[in-house]
């Protein structure tokens, strides 16, 4: 019997030791090959002044999403690093959670590039408030 880990197993493991995930309250809910979703309540302590979820705070899920999409295609040993991202905040994020959906574009030998839309989710109805374009190196 193999001691490796499904792909699954791995992400869900590195996800467990991100304590800014924890202290924000995100959850990792979907993980599939080349696709993560991860979860945010939209708490108080989250919004800025205005009452909508803080720009650094949907940032940061995106920015997650987009990492461990990528770390889905990876070898057992490999592990990721964002160097670069750029985000479009579309609309106020305002709902009772945060979706980000993360997808691989293109996986490389050194590089990926993933994809991220963020979601708000209010009474059932979702709208998009922010999409991201990440570059992700992958270390070994």
């Amino acid at each position: 019997m193999s001691n490796e880990k499904s792909f699954e197993q791995r992400v869900r493991d590195s996800f467990e030791k991100q304590s800014f995930m924890k202290t924000i309250g995100a959850e990792l809910t979907s993980v599939q090959q080349g696709y993560v979703e991860v979860r945010l309540p939209a708490n108080s302590g989250l919004l800025q002044q205005n009452g909508f979820v803080h720009a650094g705070a949907v940032s940061a899920i995106a920015d997650t999403a987009a990492g461990y999409a990528a770390m889905t295609l990876l070898p057992q040993l490999a592990d990721v690093l964002t160097v670069e991202f750029k985000i479009n905040l579309l609309s106020p994020a305002r709902g009772e959670y945060l979706v980000a959906r993360g997808k691989v574009i293109r996986s490389g030998k050194q590089l990926s590039v993933s994809s991220v839309d963020v979601f708000a989710i209010s009474g059932g109805e979702e709208k998009c408030v922010a999409t991201l374009l990440a570059t992700i190196a992958h270390r070994s």
